[in-house]
């Protein structure tokens, strides 16, 4: 299977459930089927579609404030264990319900959407109740904490003809977005590679390494931009602990990808300074994104090193390559400025209302836990080379 075929395509206290969910509310298997009652009201009237948001932490109130903020959805319930805290996050006068009990949260059929924002290991058993009471959902990163969970997952949406959406949010930001038209439409020409550095000092996180903390922002954008032919095959991690934290605070993962190139990332949490910067190099052109630099995001340069192909010289001449060197102009294009989360969560409500693979699908989460588990694998082994699955 294809990377984008068709089909394909801290951290908040545990929310629940406390109950056992209510009983499934199935839908036969197959996108073809027949929309439920609620489907059916808010795709003739265009009402927004109900949604409820799970963890009430880190990220969660973000969540709340998108979903208020839009037009697509209203926020039915805010689900955590910790009442109080949601209802701090609400308001004081809010008419959104807080709520412990996540099975009232599944059982209200003027939910249609549930969004994820719990610890990476309660994602499967929460996100797994929502999908089997007919709800659509949105999971924040990474999917789940193993590629086995995800798995199950993004089969239970298949089979069930509901979106799975993973919150790649930087996949959303207008600068990411126009990186992959730049890639898409061949204006770098042929990638050659992918270099990207995502350092700041702190947070040493307890429970995951900085690999599993920070990498999935550059993963989830490298599978964003790339085009559909050219995928990662492989990956050599290796990772150091200097300051006896218990789990790597520095770790630099290389991907050979399909067509030969490569594509580096660079995490650390040691790092007296913060940059986040990614280079996309190709056979044309290359840019060079700088997400801390507001007055030129994204810069494009006409500069790289041209190589003669063998047909182009004579036969004397073929063991010596000809290399020259392209020196040309540099453009900023205008890169406009608006909340990566507001985009997610239209594209969200687009691919609900639209039955339609959102950008960002259960598989590109997929995508981005083998590689984890396989950079894991690889820390593992010193920085032996792993292979990802195939059919990717």
């Amino acid at each position: 299977m294809s990377r984008r075929s068709a089909g394909e395509r801290g951290a908040a206290r545990q929310p629940g459930p406390h109950h056992p969910p209510p009983s499934p509310h199935t839908r036969p298997a197959g996108w073809d089927n027949l929309p439920t009652h609620q489907e059916k009201r808010n795709a003739v009237t265009q009402e927004p579609l109900g949604v409820a948001v799970v963890g009430a932490g880190y990220w969660g109130p973000n969540l709340v404030r998108n979903f208020q903020a839009g037009e697509h959805f209203r926020l039915r319930w805010l689900c955590d264990l910790d009442v109080d805290r949601a209802q701090r996050v609400l308001g004081a006068y809010s008419t959104v319900q807080a709520t412990a009990d996540y099975a009232a949260v599944l059982a209200d059929p003027a939910v249609d959407a549930v969004a994820v924002a719990t610890p990476a290991g309660t994602h499967l058993d929460i996100a797994l109740a929502a999908l089997r009471a007919g709800k659509h959902v949105l999971v924040e990163k990474p999917l789940a904490a193993t590629y086995a969970d995800g798995l199950r997952l993004v089969n239970e949406a298949e089979e069930r003809g509901l979106t799975l959406m993973c919150d790649h949010t930087y996949c959303y930001t207008p600068a990411v977005g126009r990186i992959r038209e730049a890639v898409h439409s061949g204006e770098l020409g042929e990638i050659h590679f992918v270099d990207s550095v995502r350092i700041n000092l702190g947070l040493v996180q307890k429970d995951i390494d900085v690999l599993w903390d920070l990498a999935p922002h550059d993963l989830s954008i490298l599978d964003f931009i790339l085009p559909d032919h050219v995928e990662p095959v492989a990956v050599a991690a290796h990772g150091a602990d200097p300051i006896g934290a218990g789990q790597a605070c520095v770790a630099y993962l290389t991907l050979q990808l399909n067509t030969g190139a490569i594509a580096h990332v660079h995490v650390n949490w040691l790092s007296p300074t913060k940059v986040r910067t990614t280079m996309v190099g190709g056979s044309k052109r290359t840019l060079v994104w700088d997400d801390l630099n507001p007055l030129q995001r994204v810069a494009i340069y006409d500069r790289g090193v041209d190589l003669a192909a063998p047909q182009e010289i004579g036969a004397d001449e073929r063991r010596d390559m000809l290399v020259s060197y392209r020196s040309g102009d540099m453009v900023a294009p205008a890169i406009g400025e608006r909340e990566a989360l507001r985009g997610m969560v239209d594209e969200f409500a687009d691919a609900i209302r639209n039955r339609r693979t959102p950008l960002t699908d259960g598989r590109a989460g997929l995508r981005v836990l083998d590689i984890l588990e396989a950079a894991s694998r690889s820390l593992e082994f010193r920085g032996a080379v792993v292979g990802l699955r195939a059919g990717r």
